[in-house]
C-alpha cells in the first residue's frame, strides 16, 4: 500500500524560533485569523500525555498562547525570510530592481543615504 500523504519530519523547536501556527479549531470552524506568525517562548512536557507542547507569542498582536501542539506549527526558516536580500541584483544600478528590504540592508551596510548604489560591491570574507 502506498501512502498518499507526505509525512512531516519530527521537529524540535527552540526558544526564539519563528513559526507559522494554525489554530485548528478556528480553521475547522471556518473562522478568520486561524493562521499566523509566532515566536516560540518555551517548551514543556504535558504531565498526563507526555507530549512536548509549546508556549508562543503571536507577533502581530503580542498575544500569548500556551500549550500549543507542535503538529500545528511549521518552522519559518531564516533562509526564506532573507532570500530577497541574499539574491539582490547588486550589479543593477536601478534600486527599483531590488525589493525594499534588500535596498534598506544595502544602504545600512554601505552607510549610504542616496538612492545610487555602486556598480559593483566587493564582498570579503573578513568580519569588521
Amino acid at each position: 500500500m502506498t501512502q498518499s500523504q507526505a509525512t512531516r519530519p519530527k521537529v524540535t523547536y527552540i526558544k526564539g524560533d519563528i513559526v507559522l501556527f494554525r489554530d485548528v479549531e478556528r480553521f475547522w470552524l471556518g473562522l478568520p485569523g486561524h493562521t499566523f506568525v509566532a515566536r516560540v517562548e518555551r517548551s514543556w512536557i504535558h504531565a498526563v500525555t507526555g507530549k512536548v507542547l509549546y508556549d508562543l507569542t503571536e507577533l502581530s498582536g503580542n498575544r500569548a498562547l500556551a500549550g500549543v501542539d507542535p503538529d500545528y506549527m511549521r518552522l519559518l526558516p531564516a533562509t526564506d525570510a532573507m532570500h530577497d536580500i541574499d539574491t539582490a541584483p547588486l550589479s543593477e544600478p536601478d534600486t527599483g530592481a531590488m525589493t525594499p528590504a534588500a535596498v534598506a540592508w544595502l544602504r545600512q551596510h554601505l552607510g549610504q543615504d542616496s538612492g545610487t548604489l555602486p556598480a559593483r560591491l566587493e564582498l570579503s570574507s573578513r568580519r569588521d
